[in-house]
């Protein structure tokens, strides 16, 4: 069954991918929709696609079947004009150099700039508001390898919202982040679903889905569920997603 409607923002129809020799595919059929502004989780067990399907969605991996499109244009469209940003639970690639805090919010301008041209007065403005609204602003000139875990997190959502992408995918954002940055993520993502920005995020701690979130999906290489996120809940549900009986799904919630 498809979830996918002609009036949603972000829509994925019957994606199926199968990586090479792989016995089963990565995912399957896959077709899920987000109206503007959703907040939505993307929840299921280890190995259920989603990772994969984020990047999917972000035009890195391409299906055999199946269609991504945000607001009618497709993936190579939409990150050509910097309408989707993507928040990573670590990206290794900038690892590698000295970098600071604004030197990688600043890469979120790049897609904005001509090949000879310099960061604007208003490029520096986009970087400053963004590192303000994540609450790095003391942090701003230090090296990225100093960071915590939630301070990075907190960087990368900076990036994004440089970037000024309308579209957000986060790759559990709240993995290994410390109370306070976690409750920052939180109130960040439900004032930018407030500003229309569309957000699908993972995360794997089941207890936050009900309590941050307006929607979920549930993801076992084919979509189990998409819905109001505290009915995702329910063991019924549950049990299909991680393939478990009625009474462990109500222990993973409990």
């Amino acid at each position: 069954m498809s979830h996918a409607t002609s009036s949603d923002s972000l829509r994925v129809e019957g994606v199926t991918l199968r990586y090479p020799r792989a016995m089963y595919p990565a995912l399957e059929d896959v077709s899920i929709g987000l109206a503007k502004g959703s907040l939505c989780a993307l929840v299921g067990p280890n190995g259920a696609g989603k990772s994969t399907l984020m990047k999917v969605i972000m035009g890195v991996e391409r299906p055999q079947r199946g269609s991504v499109s945000f607001d009618g244009r497709d993936s190579a469209q939409a990150r050509r004009l910097g309408l989707v940003g993507y928040v990573p639970q670590r990206d290794v690639s900038d690892e590698g150099f000295p970098l600071s805090v604004e030197d990688v919010v600043m890469l979120g301008r790049y897609g904005r700039l001509g090949p000879l041209r310099g960061p604007s007065r208003a490029d520096h403005a986009a970087v400053d508001e963004a590192i303000a609204r994540v609450g790095l602003q003391d942090l701003r000139y230090r090296p990225i390898a100093s960071l915590s875990g939630g301070q990075t997190k907190r960087m990368y959502v900076a990036r994004a919202l440089a970037q000024q992408a309308r579209f957000m995918l986060m790759d559990e954002p709240f993995a290994g982040v410390d109370k306070s940055s976690e409750a920052t993520l939180a109130s960040l993502m439900r004032e930018l679903s407030g500003e229309g920005i569309t957000l699908l995020v993972a995360v794997h701690d089941l207890h936050m889905v009900a309590e941050e979130f307006d929607q979920a999906i549930l993801l076992r290489r084919s979509v189990i569920f998409q819905g109001p996120a505290c009915e995702a809940l329910r063991p019924e549900v549950l049990s299909r997603a991680f393939s478990v009986d009625d009474h462990r799904a109500r222990e993973l919630v409990a």
